[in-house]
């Protein structure tokens, strides 16, 4: 296919540009989509029968602590902890403490998955129900949350690597690696 050198050129000057915005601000709004995704969840659990995965949270949490907190409390308890996951991300406030919260949120949403699977699959393991494919998502979450925590630290997206980088093997990336030296 014929493309005119002009156009050629333009559109991969575009190509650059949006590269380098895309580098510059997507990790802030995957932050604070996946913020606002934790708050408005956390929000609809303070109100009973909004959240359409209450129930099985409840009975989740229920099971997790051996019986010993009921409905009337995890719920509640769940709800103030997505909120506070939400908060923290979408004011990039106290990351690496609300990334925590997030992974051990997390942890517990799988859950039901091992305890009801009666009620997550319709054929374990391949066909999930409409709740077993809510908490199978959650792996996208917790993708994001391993993406926002390299960036705690002031990690970022790059736009343009360096080229020579870009051509190694992993073992030559590895091999030119730094390593602390140890003295015994």
């Amino acid at each position: 296919m014929f493309i005119n050198k002009d156009l050629q050129a333009r559109l991969n000057n575009f190509d650059k540009l949006a590269t380098r915005l895309m580098a510059k601000h997507s990790i802030a709004l995957l932050r604070i989509s996946v913020g606002i995704v934790f708050f408005w969840f956390g929000v609809l659990k303070f109100f009973p029968s909004l959240s359409p995965a209450e129930d099985l949270a409840a009975r989740t949490i229920e099971t997790l602590t051996f019986g010993l907190m009921k409905e009337n409390i995890s719920l509640p308890i769940l709800a103030l902890w997505e909120c506070a996951i939400g908060v923290g991300l979408i004011t990039g406030k106290f990351m690496r403490g609300t990334l925590l919260l997030l992974f051990a949120q997390m942890s517990g949403t799988i859950m039901p998955l091992f305890f009801f699977p009666n009620e997550t699959f319709t054929h374990f393991p391949y066909a999930a129900t409409l709740e077993g494919q809510y908490i199978i998502k959650n792996m996208v979450l917790i993708s994001a949350g391993l993406v926002m925590w390299a960036t705690v630290r002031g990690g970022q997206l790059v736009a343009e690597p360096n080229q020579k980088r870009q051509s190694m093997t992993v073992k030559a990336i590895l091999q030119s690696q730094t390593m602390p030296q140890v003295k015994l």
